[in-house]
């Protein structure tokens, strides 16, 4: 399975099975952690065999079950920390896909628990991961013209490109985003809130998926 072939199988799983994570797989997951945060200069950080990050109030309240394994998305209290978690953690996320997990992306878990763990200062989430009880469905998705416009012709890979963020998780599913393309420059702006910043990697990492960065270069990146 590819990274563009993860983008469109992973669906939002909150049941998981009583099944350990192999040693093997722990270990290809914390080689592209430690990539990734060495790349962007953040802290995520893999915990495996601990229940106690979803307290039971947000379990019953998500109909959650079976995360005992997450990776935490942390870093060091700068500006651009939730950006960078966005955009690994995406990556991460999808890489889980490609070996055969599932995932959930999550602002809702116990801040003091996790904290325990973590080796950031400023957390901005958890993403569960294991093997779940069935593989999830599509969310309901926004159009291209809702999320998108090209000055011209839209080319083929600027389609691609907004294909792919539509199918990224963003926060409550709100896909606040708007992707603008002209000639091979892109911009990307995403419509403020607490999580804007973090949904902003997201949507980048996927749209770079989709339309390949070879046709394009990023002019403007922002949350408004």
């Amino acid at each position: 399975m590819t990274i563009q072939e993860a983008i469109h199988a992973r669906h939002v799983v909150r049941k998981y099975l009583d099944k350990p994570l192999p040693v093997d797989v722990v270990k290809l997951l914390d080689e592209r952690i430690a990539e990734n945060n060495r790349k962007h200069g953040i802290s995520m950080k893999l915990v495996v065999n601990d229940g106690k990050a979803v307290p039971a109030f947000f379990r019953l309240l998500f109909h959650a079950k079976g995360v005992n394994n997450y990776l935490i998305l942390s870093g060091a209290d700068t500006p651009d920390t939730d950006r960078m978690l966005g955009y690994a953690g995406i990556d991460v996320m999808l890489y889980a896909q490609m070996l055969g997990l599932n995932t959930w992306w999550s602002a809702s878990f116990s801040r003091s628990h996790v904290k325990k763990s973590a080796d950031g200062t400023r957390i901005s989430g958890i993403i569960a991961i294991g093997y779940g009880d069935g593989q999830g469905v599509p969310h309901k998705s926004k159009t291209i013209d809702e999320v998108s416009r090209y000055e011209g012709d839209m080319p083929e890979w600027f389609v691609a490109g907004v294909k792919s963020a539509l199918l990224a998780p963003t926060a409550l599913n709100r896909q606040a985003f708007m992707l603008v393309g002209e000639g091979n420059d892109v911009s990307l702006s995403y419509r403020r809130d607490k999580w804007s910043e973090t949904n902003i990697g997201i949507i980048k990492y996927c749209f770079e998926v989709g339309a390949g960065i070879e046709h394009f270069a990023w002019k403007e990146i922002s949350s408004i």
